[in-house]
């Protein structure tokens, strides 16, 4: 069970790895707080186009101390989740900004049999049961929203808004 006092609550912060996209943006693979509608109408001002996808081979896991998931390998397991299908290079320029630095971004096959991008996480913090995105929505995607809100000017400024 995630520990709902665990400090710092973490919105990460800019992160400056555009570097690592390429020009022709790629679908989004979403897993985690960017499936939530206010949290990309708070980072990128509208809420992108989506459908259901899952990762086979991933999992969505709780990690210690933060209250986002990290997709990590899991043979067995399917991580459940949305891609993304219309971001702007601007839009991903944002959202590469925003995620946690520990990321790799890395392509990952769907159950469609498509592929898209996704933010993996390397090691450490792996907590052993999955995140739970409902017990996000209800504990902390209110104030995580507004605190992406606070920090989505100066992410868009870095974008070249």
């Amino acid at each position: 069970m995630h520990n709902a006092t665990a400090q710092p609550f973490p919105v990460p912060t800019a992160a400056g790895r555009r570097d690592r996209l390429s020009p022709d943006a790629a679908l989004l693979f979403a897993y985690g707080t960017l499936q939530f509608d206010a949290v990309l109408e708070a980072l990128i001002g509208r809420i992108p186009q989506r459908v259901s996808a899952s990762a086979p081979g991933w999992r969505a896991a709780s990690l210690e101390g933060r209250v986002y998931p990290g997709l990590v390998a899991a043979p067995s397991s399917a991580a459940p989740g949305v891609l993304l299908t219309d971001l702007s290079r601007r839009e991903w320029t944002i959202l590469d900004a925003f995620e946690d630095d520990r990321y790799d971004l890395r392509e990952v096959t769907l159950t469609s049999g498509g592929r898209g991008l996704a933010y993996i996480w390397p090691d450490g913090e792996v907590r052993d049961e999955d995140w739970d995105a409902e017990q996000f929505r209800a504990r902390h995607l209110q104030e995580y929203a507004a605190r992406c809100a606070r920090i989505a000017p100066g992410l868009a400024a870095e974008a070249g808004q």
